[in-house]
């Protein structure tokens, strides 16, 4: 029986494809990773500390999604296109982390409260466009 020689290099082509692959899976497999990841990381706290005289928090959602707190009321966290960040309180400004656009906010707020709307997406009738109390 005569083999092609397209079909005998496909073959060769094949065995060495997989040798080399299954040596390189074999080595990443005995590597191990700098740090062990836990089943409950999305859920580890972002960041909890006090910025101008208001408390701030966030912790990342079981969907991957911040979850921003200021004084205890819910911050809406917009992501852009380029990354970024922002907020009900200042649509016009984006920001690279989630703690830089709730110090914005809490900048932007003043001595002013956060209205409860301010944790939904857009304004409400009767809801201040900045998302503060006049």
């Amino acid at each position: 029986m005569i083999v092609p020689r397209r079909v005998a290099l496909r073959s060769l082509f094949t065995v060495a494809v997989a040798a080399f692959t299954g040596g390189a899976l074999a080595r990443i497999a005995a590597t191990p990773s700098a740090r062990p990841v836990a089943a409950d990381d999305r859920s580890a706290d972002l960041f909890d500390e006090m910025y101008g005289g208001r408390r701030i928090q966030a912790r990342t959602t079981p969907a991957g999604v911040p979850e921003v707190l200021v004084d205890g009321r819910p911050l809406h966290l917009m992501r852009c296109a380029d990354g970024g960040y922002l907020t009900p309180i200042d649509h016009y400004q984006t920001y690279p982390t989630p703690l830089a656009a709730t110090r914005a906010a809490v900048d932007e707020l003043g001595s002013a409260p956060l209205t409860r709307f301010a944790a939904a997406h857009g304004v409400p009738s009767g809801g201040s466009p900045r998302g503060v109390h006049t």
